[in-house]
């Protein structure tokens, strides 16, 4: 039994050894598959990190990108930065100069004394230039457009200007307002940036991620504080903006309504002067009287017209008076012939004597101009040159345009053949007969002829002659042909001058002096006398004694 037992007890210790070594050697498989597991863990989760590194630049180089398009606002931070490096810099050196000032200096000392002490007016200078460029940050961006030269409409020339200021101003706040879209645009894309630097630094533990996030969380912090300061600046100039506007919008209202309320008067006066013409047209049938109050009327309504717009937009009319009255005397001089013409159109429109369509004659610089009145200006006269005596015997020209200044009938001979209700002229035809011809006879051929052709306009001439009586002393109202006769050295001349059309004097001139011509031509004892020689040749011959050697 105890043998029995004992076997068992051996069997039983060989059999549980067995077990304890092969429990052992499961085990150390396991932990070698355990740590090959953790292996292949470490090295999925370093791939894992390395492509999320990897995922993360990339999307930061995108971003980045995005950023960079932002030139203004980069450009305005990178300025300021810069002038915050060159302050450091500044005061780096300055406390250096400090320094090496206090102690005594070796020659090397000396040597870095004086660049520095260049450096630090170079430095200087660039803090200069980076003050007026606005050394604060985005100080020029964040500064509104400015509203201060706003235009005050006082006139309708104004209300263009108005109408354009408020577009400026428009625009201006438009850009601005983009401005702040592109700020606060560009602010999200930095809290990206921000937001995957710092997940950089929890996969990746180098120092150089740690300084980058910190100065991003400072440029953010910087462009946050600009983004807050344009919503508020935004705000208040918004409403500046408005009240601008407000009284940009009142100044035109009101003078949009003056102007149609002036529109209206002038419009009504315009009315009654049309209607003035058309009273005129109706009851005045002579032409040149029609003009000549046509013309008055044109005038009268274009002054009234000036005076109603002269006294709306001048504010102070009493003050401009006294410019006026203090200036009248350099005016009057330096304007001297247009006041003169000025005033020679009045005494020619109101003294009536001369009107369009009158005939008249102008001595100008030694020449003589006949023609008829076209148009009588404020400052001119013009005239149409017609064929008369005149440009046949000393002009040599005719149709021509001439301009004659107003003042002229101050200074000049200006002769009217066609005044008032008179519109014939004495004209006359000059001949000359012999002294043997029948001198009476020649002198009632001529009356004859003459009072056969001017027989119209003599009768003409005595009624307007008539109605003369009632504006000036006429003592010599003859109207019928006269002649008259005169020795000349070549013959008796015969004169004979009669009425005739002041627009024709030439027509009947040449069919008077024909008729005289013919009728003298076809009398036996009526010569016409011009330039000629007589010879009378006498026999005398000599009888002796005489000297016979006397050459003949």
């Amino acid at each position: 039994m105890k043998s029995f037992i004992f076997l068992f007890f051996i069997i039983s210790s060989v059999l549980y050894a067995q077990v304890n070594e092969d429990a052992n050697l499961s085990n150390k498989i396991q932990i070698e598959q355990d740590e090959k597991q953790k292996q292949i863990e470490i090295e999925l989760e370093v791939q894992n990190k390395k492509e999320k590194l990897n995922a993360y630049r990339d999307e930061l180089k995108n971003l980045q990108e995005e950023i960079s398009n932002e030139k203004v606002w980069n450009k305005s931070y990178a300025s300021y930065l810069t002038s915050l490096e060159v302050r450091e810099s500044l005061e780096k050196i300055t406390e250096r100069i400090k320094y090496l000032t206090r102690k005594k200096k070796s020659i090397s000392e000396n040597d870095e004394l004086s660049g520095l002490i260049s450096k630090e007016k170079i430095l200087a200078s660039e803090i200069e230039k980076l003050k007026q460029k606005g050394s604060a940050p985005f100080s020029k961006l964040l500064t509104p457009p400015n509203i201060d030269d706003i235009p005050s409409v006082t006139n309708p020339f104004d209300i263009f200007t108005g109408i354009s200021r408020t577009k400026t101003l428009d625009i201006d706040f438009t850009d601005y307002k983009k401005r702040k879209e592109q700020l606060n645009g560009l602010i999200r894309l930095l809290r990206k940036e921000l937001q995957i630097y710092k997940e950089i630094t929890l996969l990746d533990t180098e120092k150089k991620y740690e300084e980058i996030v910190a100065a991003k969380e400072k440029q953010l912090e910087i462009f946050q504080t600009a983004l807050d300061t344009i919503t508020v600046t935004s705000k208040v100039y918004q409403k500046r903006l408005e009240i601008a506007e407000l009284n940009i919008n009142k100044g035109v209202k009101e003078q949009a309504y003056r102007l149609m309320k002036i529109g209206i008067i002038i419009f009504v006066v315009f009315i009654f002067f049309f209607l003035l013409k058309l009273i005129v047209k109706k009851y005045i049938t002579d032409n040149e009287r029609f003009y000549m109050a046509n013309k008055i009327i044109t005038f009268t309504n274009v002054t009234l017209i000036i005076l109603i717009l002269f006294f709306n937009y001048i504010e102070n009319v009493s003050y401009l008076v006294t410019i006026l009255g203090f200036a009248s005397a350099g005016i009057a001089i330096a304007m001297k012939d247009w006041f003169m013409s000025i005033l020679g159109w009045l005494v020619i429109v109101f003294g009536g004597s001369i009107h369009v369509g009158d005939r008249i004659r102008v001595d100008m610089d030694g020449m003589k101009y006949v023609g008829d009145v076209m148009d009588i200006s404020l400052l001119r006269m013009t005239i149409l040159e017609d064929i008369t005596l005149t440009s046949i015997m000393q002009n040599r020209r005719a149709g021509r345009i001439i301009f004659v200044p107003n003042n002229y009938i101050f200074t000049r001979m200006v002769a009217n053949y066609t005044h008032s209700t008179l519109k014939t002229v004495w004209d006359g035809v000059h001949i000359t007969i012999s002294f043997d011809s029948n001198h009476k006879k020649a002198m009632h051929l001529a009356k004859e002829i003459t009072k056969k052709y001017s027989k119209g306009y003599t009768d003409i001439t005595r009624k307007q002659l008539n109605k003369l009586r009632n504006q000036y002393s006429l003592k010599n109202t003859n109207v019928e042909p006269r002649i008259f006769s005169f020795i000349e050295p070549n013959g008796i001349s015969i004169d004979a001058w009669y009425l005739t059309n002041a627009y024709a004097t030439l027509t009947l001139r040449s069919v008077i002096s024909l008729e005289i011509v013919d009728a003298f031509n076809a009398a036996d004892d009526i010569t016409i006398a011009y330039p000629t020689q007589k010879l009378h040749i006498q026999d005398e011959r000599k009888i002796p004694p005489f000297d016979t050697n006397e050459i003949v």
